[in-house]
């Protein structure tokens, strides 16, 4: 996790001067490191309306600056000169997230967490988890590196990390494999096995129901997080863990002789080996 400097930085983005055409390049400086004939060039054009969040917040960019730096505002853009402004509307995203994407745009950099003062680094952390989703849609992956460290480095720094409630909008903004959804699903992995969390399975409910994929990458973070180590057996031992009745009845299972050859314990048995599920089995297969 870290925050790179402006001269490791890399862009890409659509030529402005080749505005109506497919031709694209890859930068491979910081927009803060370009010529100042280009950045100006860059700012002498057109503006383009853009419209975040429900409450469609104004914001009026240069034109070749957002096609420079992204493809998506260039299918946005009108191809004759004779053509009205065009105007973007991204009502579904955090107006929060656009600002730090504006600093991007015209300086090259966001601010880094660490600069922060201990009550706005959660509030920054979440923004930037949004500006993640945002450089997702509009095709900067070099931004949305640098606001998933922002956001690794901001729930460390503050000491907080997302609610279910995040994180079930997290996947439901994100692509399947999406670094975001891997690093949430850790971090719902971690509280649930944490002893000292008040996390549990259940505190993650609504994101069990909304995602299957949640659910699977949650379990195989366990399984990861967990290593080569085996649960114990739960078919192997008799007693009256699996039962149903008050704590003071006296149950069979305890009685010698009864039940499974007389082991009275009621607790799960020692650790064994691991067996395949009854599903993968074929006709060959022996259960021992």
């Amino acid at each position: 996790m870290g925050y790179q400097s402006s001269g490791s930085w890399h862009s890409y983005f659509q030529d402005f001067a080749y505005f109506n055409s497919s031709r694209t390049r890859m930068a491979n400086i910081n927009i803060a490191d370009v010529p100042a004939k280009t950045f100006a060039e860059l700012l002498c054009g057109s503006v383009m309306d853009v419209y975040v969040g429900h409450s469609k917040r104004h914001w009026c960019l240069h034109r070749d600056l957002l096609c420079y730096h992204t493809p998506f505002f260039r299918s946005q853009s009108p191809t004759e000169e004779k053509e009205k402004p065009s105007k973007v509307e991204l009502l579904e995203e955090d107006p929060r997230a656009f600002e730090l994407l504006v600093k991007w745009l015209y300086q090259g950099k966001i601010d880094d967490v660490s600069d922060l003062p201990m009550e706005r680094k959660w509030d920054y952390a979440d923004a930037c988890q949004k500006l993640y989703v945002l450089c997702d849609k509009i095709k900067m992956p070099q931004l949305k590196n640098i606001a998933i460290d922002q956001f690794r480095k901001g729930c460390y720094e503050a000491g907080l990390v997302p609610g279910p409630e995040e994180i079930k909008l997290i996947y439901e903004t994100t692509t399947p494999r999406s670094p975001m959804r891997t690093l949430v699903s850790q971090i719902a992995a971690r509280q649930i096995m944490d002893p000292e969390s008040e996390s549990d399975a259940g505190t993650y409910r609504i994101c069990f129901e909304a995602s299957a994929d949640f659910a699977i990458d949650v379990i195989d973070a366990i399984r990861q997080g967990t290593g080569t180590r085996l649960f114990q057996d739960p078919t192997e031992d008799t007693g009256c863990f699996y039962h149903e009745h008050e704590t003071s009845q006296l149950c069979e299972s305890k009685q010698p002789d009864k039940i499974m050859g007389g082991h009275n314990s009621n607790c799960i048995g020692p650790k064994t080996t691991g067996r395949r599920s009854a599903s993968a089995m074929t006709t060959h297969d022996v259960v021992v």
